[in-house]
């Protein structure tokens, strides 16, 4: 998703100022980190082992819960391992760049099942001057 948000950046005409890239879901998450993939199956299985698919969650437990839609997924796992992630993330902007290091990509993690997500950024700063 880097290349699509440095789109989004160019677009806007800021040259100085941050862009925040933030999903709009509570099992999702924005990171920062290298595009490798060995590492992002180390991220999974991390997480995994934090809150397994698994494990017992009081939020499956729709006995106990009220105002659920009919098809509310058991994704207890899925909500706790979003709070070890951040929901968005801020990257400055330095003459209409991008400030991002050399192994550093923008990633949208998906912690549940995967569907249609949204995600929202928003480009701040000082435009070119004419």
């Amino acid at each position: 998703m880097t290349k699509q948000i440095a789109m989004i950046v160019a677009r806007s005409g800021i040259r100085h100022g941050m862009v925040n890239v933030q999903t709009r879901h509570t099992t999702t998450s924005i990171i920062v980190n290298e595009h490798e993939p060995l590492l992002l199956e180390d991220l999974e299985h991390l997480l995994e082992k934090l809150a397994p698919r698994s494990g017992d969650y009081q939020h499956n437990d729709f006995s106990r819960r009220v105002d659920i839609p009919p098809d509310e997924p058991a994704n207890g796992h899925s909500h706790c391992k979003s709070l070890f992630l951040p929901t968005s993330v801020n990257i400055n902007i330095v003459d209409g760049q991008m400030q991002l290091g050399s192994w550093q990509s923008i990633f949208f993690v998906e912690l549940d099942d995967a569907r249609e997500r949204n995600i929202s950024v928003m480009v701040m700063g000082q435009a070119a001057q004419d």
